[in-house]
């Protein structure tokens, strides 16, 4: 089972679900859990730092985790960019076991956001402590954060793991948009040079102007990368006017053809114009079903709440995850055109008798007899208590 920090609306817990695997997430933002309560996915409505691995049982024996990434994106305030030297100086602090030191330090952060990029690691090293370490950690971020993964990745190698870093280009695994995602990869008791990161699917996108042709490889093997005509109903050629500028300059909006993929899919994706090629027609933007297509979330996903672009935006692109879960827990399974194409079509989240068997490894004192109170998630008609539904009610720590 999988245990999610920072969850989101549901990106990695969508790819866990089409492996087969169970998981449950823990997330903050009220929104992102009105989403993953309607798609029936199991959620913990708190903070990751009031939670700890000991408040489960052993069967979550993976650890996930996507930190908020704002502070360290191009797009953010920067906080986290400029601070990067000094939060590797507090993995490597964890690693000599000072906890509360790195803790009080980072409540001292103009902007807390920062230092939740290394609860993943205190959580990892909280269940070695508790003699009963995660088999599996996998987390990703935006690229500027891989330093921080590789000096998280000693600290695990230095535990007994395997693990492996990189950046990966979403585009190389089937996913319409050429976004690039810092991956941290780890396996418990597995030789370091048997800990890979899976090997691309598709070819690189190579070639940003307007009317080039794309470079493609024909000596690789593989099939190009899917286009945004390929998975956006429009039927017929378009250009995609991105919200951002190029060049450093805001006014010059970059441009990309239906026959390519999407520019990364951000939080304001439904600021992207899509522009048809034959009469000029700009009426049209990216709405949540189009973004969530890029990002390739199933039709019918549920999205609720509020600032849907930004949870949209916010996500792991579940065919991404799917990919990396598959290769990490060694699943075997074949992540075909015929896999994705199925579980793409339509959402079918998680039914009742999983939903159970995820709550019933909570053992968090206090908690068990509160579990349906506490965890929110989809209609409870079928539940042996006859309980009709679940109270969204966010478990305070003591």
């Amino acid at each position: 089972m999988i245990v999610d920090l920072f969850a989101g609306p549901g990106g990695l817990d969508v790819a866990a679900h089409w492996l087969g695997v169970p998981s449950i997430g823990i997330e903050l933002d009220e929104s992102a859990v009105d989403t993953r309560e309607a798609a029936g996915l199991s959620t913990i409505w708190s903070d990751v730092t009031s939670w700890s691995p000991t408040d489960f049982t052993p069967a979550f024996n993976v650890l996930a985790g996507g930190p908020p990434c704002q502070t360290y994106t191009v797009a953010g305030n920067g906080h986290g960019r400029r601070a990067l030297t000094r939060v590797i100086k507090l993995v490597e602090l964890l690693g000599e076991g000072r906890v509360d030191e790195v803790l009080n330090e980072v409540s001292t952060h103009s902007d807390p956001r920062t230092g939740l990029v290394l609860q993943p690691l205190i959580w990892a090293l909280k269940a070695i402590e508790a003699n009963r370490p995660f088999e599996a950690i996998m987390l990703e971020q935006v690229p500027a954060v891989k330093p921080v993964w590789e000096a998280m990745a000693k600290v695990l190698r230095e535990r007994g793991y395997g693990a492996d870093v990189d950046v990966l280009r979403t585009e190389e695994f089937g996913v319409p948009q050429t976004r690039r995602r810092a991956v941290l990869i780890a396996r418990r008791s597995v030789d370091d040079a048997e800990v890979v990161l899976p090997s691309p699917t598709h070819q690189k996108y190579v070639g940003t102007a307007l009317d080039a042709d794309p470079v493609l490889d024909f000596d690789a093997g593989l099939p190009q990368w899917v286009s945004m005509g390929e998975v956006l109903d429009v039927g017929e050629p378009f250009i995609v006017v991105s919200n951002y500028g190029s060049g450093g300059d805001p006014k010059n909006r970059s441009k990309r053809r239906h026959d390519r993929p999407a520019f990364t899919v951000t939080g304001k994706a439904s600021r992207n114009k899509i522009v048809i090629t034959r009469t000029g027609d700009d009426s049209r933007r990216f709405g949540p079903r189009e973004a969530g297509r890029l990002q390739t979330f199933p039709d019918g996903y549920p999205w609720s709440g509020r600032d849907i672009s930004q949870q949209v935006g916010n996500a792991i692109p579940p065919r991404l995850g799917a990919h990396v879960l598959n290769h990490l827990l060694g699943l075997g399974q074949v992540l075909d055109h015929e896999f994705f194409n199925g579980r793409g079509a339509k959402w079918q989240g998680p039914g009742p008798a999983e939903h159970f068997r995820v709550r019933s490894e909570i053992a968090r004192v206090g908690v068990l007899g509160d579990t349906l109170q506490t965890v929110v998630g989809t209609s409870l008609s079928e539940s042996p208590w006859g309980v009709g539904g679940l109270s969204q009610t966010v478990y305070t720590s003591s």
